[in-house]
């Protein structure tokens, strides 16, 4: 199996050993931390959008910067260096996919429907605002090169493999409809007499619980997840369920007990968090959870 590679204004591949791994240990990584919502900066908002044709919503850059997962890339590659530090003879696999899901989300099964996105309290995979042929063949196209590398990282694993699935969150449940108004619809929901009514999320959240209730988590991870954290919750599924319309449930059911997805708080990393803006993220913050969760992880091993 050849290693990954990264695919410009796609996917970011980072391949992080220890100093004890063998050689060629990248064609069959002990670890893959997949980042699919990667795309944190304005830049990968701006270049993608001066591709298409389709006329954008005015300040789409706002919902980008709300939508995407800051703080996640940086966490996931200082949990990739602790764990290697830990375990020196493994070989991890970080991938940052690089496409903005303001436009297509390269976490969704893209062919489902809007019903089944919203019983997976979901966005959609393919914005309403791309409205060309055009410009929906090349995001698919995009799409199915990002999908592709991740899948075929993920057969390259051995049987003792494992997945980490590594999102943030904003810090607030905002209930948003995702059409054309999507703009001036946040920004009222972010006006400080508003921002304050909505539910405040979990600082972390372990997506795992399937739309009957069923739990897919690897249990020895999680609790020691909770005893690293600890008087930190760690909460299961409490925003959302793991549902068959995100690739998340294609990690998790692919390989049993040895995925986990996990949501974190985007407050809990950035310093400060700003919904309309790209966040500083803070180093301390990060490697304050990079070590709890990397030790974690070992539980696997």
């Amino acid at each position: 199996m050849k290693p990954p590679k990264s695919l410009p204004g796609i996917v970011d591949v980072h391949v992080v050993c220890g100093r004890d791994a063998p050689p060629n240990s990248a064609s069959a990584p002990d670890l893959l931390i997949e980042i699919p919502h990667g795309a944190t900066l304005t830049d990968d908002f701006t270049a993608l959008a001066a591709r298409l044709k389709s006329p954008l919503p005015d300040g789409l850059v706002d919902f980008f910067h709300v939508n995407t997962d800051a703080g996640a890339p940086e966490l996931g590659l200082a949990v990739a260096h602790h764990f290697v530090a830990a375990e020196p003879t493994r070989t991890v696999v970080l991938m940052r996919c690089r496409i903005p899901r303001t436009f297509i989300d390269c976490n969704r099964r893209i062919d489902a429907s809007p019903e089944e996105y919203r019983a997976g309290k979901l966005t959609p995979g393919l914005m309403p605002w791309v409205t060309t042929t055009g410009d929906r063949a090349l995001l698919r196209a995009y799409y199915d090169d990002y999908v592709a590398e991740v899948r075929e990282t993920a057969a390259s694993l051995g049987p003792a493999g494992a997945t980490l699935l590594l999102h943030t969150y904003a810090p607030r449940s905002v209930d948003v409809e995702v059409d054309l108004k999507i703009v001036e619809n946040l920004r009222h929901a972010y006006q400080p007499e508003v921002w304050g009514t909505w539910p405040l999320r979990p600082m972390l959240d372990v997506i795992c619980r399937d739309p009957d209730g069923t739990s897919h988590a690897p249990a020895a991870v999680v609790e020691q997840l909770r005893a690293e954290l600890a008087p930190v919750p760690v909460a299961e599924s409490a925003t959302y369920p793991l549902h068959p319309s995100s690739l998340a449930w294609e990690h998790v059911m692919s390989r049993p007990g040895r995925a986990l997805c996990l949501e974190v708080r985007r407050d809990l990393v950035a310093d400060p968090f700003e919904p309309f803006a790209q966040m500083h993220i803070s180093a301390a913050k990060v490697d304050g959870l990079a070590r709890p969760l990397a030790s974690a992880l070992r539980r696997w091993w």
